[in-house]
């Protein structure tokens, strides 16, 4: 069997991409613009024995692909910005459990209900810091259809490897454009790593990596799970600190210290660059329009997109930038991402905002014109 080629909107590529990593579940509740997602798995996962569900809300939908995702299912659920909101406790419930979900989010303007037709990247913090407490996810962003099948496969394997739950970042603009994907003879896929059954097993007795196996219930296992404090047999010890202490810091710790094997970073002309446009998501694509201007009009002008925002490439951004002058974030926000490259890199560099809201993309001649500003 060769690879396949077609012609299907982000939307599509997404649930297509979570069809090619094993996902056998999906919850969700319609809201645009993620609604296609969900009206491709409605069609397709019967086809292979898998289940969709449609829930009462968004509340409901990502409790079920926790509960699913402990019944040994690869699970995903589709959202936008309010959806989002309402999933929080239950995420939180999902990292403190260490339960693999994946939720894509077709962002939308905002706050509140916005502009649902419009695009935005208006919920990049909420991705990180929505949930209550300290805790660490895994978020990529997509500028092309077929990133949002590739990033998707992704977010499977990042999830299962890490135990946590990983977002796929994209917007209505790449949600809703059509475009040529490949989807190869061979993807590579993240299995469920099981525990050896033993008398004296203890479900989260995390190895040096900081994840554990984990079992399915129903298979023998004797299982606690609980979003309380809990020690490695998965009780309840929520008065204990060292037992907290211990908890939380490898919850973070097995993202943070994964760092720069999770990162996926492109970038381009940076040799002789003082200038570079730091993006990430669709306004990437202008961005590499408008370097391409510029160097053609003898600007030293330096291009790095962020596939995997959360978490941040610290060291390596700091590497990549060691020679610059100066870095220009265009988002389609009032600054978000832009708040961290700051707090990263302007030591260094004069860091800049080139914001966008309203639904429009900004062209590459908006982001040649910032880089010309003197």
């Amino acid at each position: 069997m060769a690879d396949k080629e077609l012609f299907v909107q982000g939307n599509e590529a997404c649930a297509l991409g979570a069809l090619a990593a094993g996902c056998t579940f999906f919850a969700g509740y319609p809201i645009t613009p993620s609604t296609e997602i969900a009206e491709v798995m409605s069609k397709k996962l019967p086809e292979i024995g898998g289940h969709f569900n449609q829930m009462e809300d968004e509340i409901a939908a990502v409790g079920a692909i926790i509960g699913a995702s402990w019944a040994g299912q690869k699970v995903v659920t589709a959202t936008s910005g309010p959806g989002i909101s309402l999933m929080q406790e239950n995420i939180g419930y999902a990292v403190m459990t260490e339960t693999p979900i994946v939720i894509i989010n077709m962002q939308r303007g905002s706050p509140s209900t916005g502009q649902p037709t419009r695009s935005a990247q208006a919920d990049m913090m909420q991705t990180k810091w929505g949930s209550h407490g300290d805790y660490e996810t895994i978020a990529l962003a997509p500028s092309s259809v077929q990133e949002c099948f590739d990033f998707t496969v992704k977010a499977f394997n990042l999830a299962e490897k890490y135990r946590c739950p990983v977002f796929v970042m994209a917007d209505e603009i790449v949600g809703h454009m059509r475009e040529k994907i490949t989807i190869p003879e061979k993807v590579e896929i993240v299995p469920r790593q099981m525990p050896e059954k033993s008398e004296n097993y203890l479900p989260f007795d995390a190895p040096e990596n900081g994840t554990a196996p984990m079992p399915s219930f129903g298979q023998g296992y004797n299982i606690h799970v609980t979003g309380l404090t809990h020690d490695k047999r998965g009780y309840p010890s929520t008065d204990d600190e060292e037992t907290h202490q211990e908890l939380v810091t490898r919850l973070c710790d097995k993202i943070t210290k994964n760092t720069n094997e999770i990162t996926s970073i492109d970038s381009k002309f940076l040799e002789d660059a003082e200038t570079i446009v730091l993006s990430y998501g669709i306004p990437s694509r202008s961005a590499l329009t408008a370097v391409k201007e510029a160097r053609e009009q003898g600007l030293k002008v330096g291009y790095i997109k962020l596939g995997v925002v959360w978490p941040f490439p610290i060291d390596t951004l700091l590497d990549l930038t060691k020679d610059a002058k100066r870095i220009i974030v265009p988002e389609l926000n009032l600054g978000q991402v832009y708040l961290e490259v700051d707090r990263v890199l302007g030591k260094h560099a004069k860091v800049e905002l080139l914001s966008k809201i309203g639904g429009a993309l900004h062209t590459p001649q908006e982001i040649l014109d910032k880089i010309m500003e003197e």
